[in-house]
């Protein structure tokens, strides 16, 4: 009889210091931090096509009218994985869209306890465009080739695949093709100017890369069965999703009503995403462009989980991290429960 108490105080302890790191452990019971009061949910995404689900989820007001009145939506944008995962560690973010290297890396670094995998996103949207009269991988040998950030998702499949060709690579930039990691708009500059070579990117960069005088060597799509492999994956912390799971579920129904969105108004899409990106980089990209990269996405819930798991063993086998258990990485409860709800198919579990 004297434990009933002491669970209800131990409770109201735990809300009533709602930021701190213990949270998550009463929350995990129930929903009864969410009905406490306002949240704020902070949401991580890049401002590119990849990201598509999230830049037309925050620019159309769809993730805000899921969320509703209770959660305060604050939006921070990245250029690549690794830096959405220091932020998640740190605690400026509470969930991120991100590619499948990075949220490997995120769940390995923290033991498995950072984050949770709570849906897909977006599929394919990367090439590696090179200079013309590059045909053959051989004839990178000396060259520089640029990638987002080091052991992001770009990184990793650019040196498997150049180790797969027989070309080693460094974290240093050094060995037989010198990998140069920097932010995807330095790289349309490098590459106009003749300081690169080519450049493992995702899209838009992939279409400015080409209209800019370079070629598709690969079409990373053409590496992977039925030519599906994860870009994009929304991924929460695990602590805010113990502490907060009705808001974690309203935000996966935000997701699988952006894509819907996507899916169904291509072109309102596209436009959104142009004028979403203008109001962060201070000009709107070009409409064509997104048209131009639009096809090589497919925009998908389902976070394919398998080629998640293929990635990681790219990014073993070039030596960017160690092997990683993998379980307890996704729990796409809240997705099924949305897309069910919808009369679609659940995604299978891993």
């Amino acid at each position: 009889m004297r434990r009933l108490p002491l669970r209800r105080l131990v409770t109201l302890a735990t809300l009533a210091a709602v930021g701190a790191a213990t949270l998550g452990t009463t929350a995990a019971c129930g929903d009864d931090a969410d009905a406490s009061g306002p949240v704020t949910l902070r949401l991580g995404y890049f401002p590119n096509i990849t990201h598509a689900p999230a830049v037309v989820g925050v620019e159309k007001g769809i993730f805000k009218e899921k969320l509703g009145s209770d959660v305060t939506l604050e939006t921070k944008t990245f250029n690549a994985g690794p830096a959405a995962v220091e932020a998640v560690f740190s605690g400026a973010l509470d969930a991120t869209y991100i590619g499948p290297n990075p949220t490997v890396n995120a769940f390995s670094k923290s033991k498995g306890e950072a984050v949770r995998v709570i849906s897909g996103a977006a599929s394919g949207g990367v090439a590696l465009v090179v200079k013309p009269g590059i045909t053959s991988a051989e004839q990178l040998r000396g060259k520089k080739i640029a990638t987002p950030q080091l052991g992001n998702t770009q990184d990793v499949a650019l040196r498997y695949w150049l180790k797969e060709k027989g070309l080693e690579t460094t974290k240093e930039g050094g060995g037989d093709v010198k990998v140069v990691p920097q932010e995807n708009a330095q790289t349309v500059e490098t590459f106009g100017s003749g300081a690169i070579d080519g450049a493992w990117v995702p899209e838009p960069f992939v279409s400015r890369l080409v209209n800019a005088g370079g070629t598709v060597l690969v079409d990373e799509r053409d590496l992977w069965p039925d030519r599906k492999f994860v870009i994009t994956n929304l991924v929460v912390s695990t602590k805010f999703l113990k502490a907060h799971p009705d808001v974690v579920r309203k935000l996966v129904e935000g997701q699988v009503a952006a894509n819907e969105f996507v899916n169904t108004k291509p072109d309102d899409a596209q436009r959104a995403v142009s004028e979403h990106i203008g109001k962060i980089t201070g000009k709107p990209l070009d409409v064509k462009l997104i048209k131009q990269a639009w096809p090589t996405l497919e925009f998908t819930n389902d976070p394919i989980a398998s080629s998640l798991k293929t990635g990681l063993d790219h990014a073993v086998a070039v030596g960017l991290t160690q092997p990683v258990d993998l379980n307890g990485l996704y729990d796409l409860t809240f997705l099924n429960a949305a897309l069910k709800a919808q009369g679609k198919p659940e995604v299978t579990q891993p």
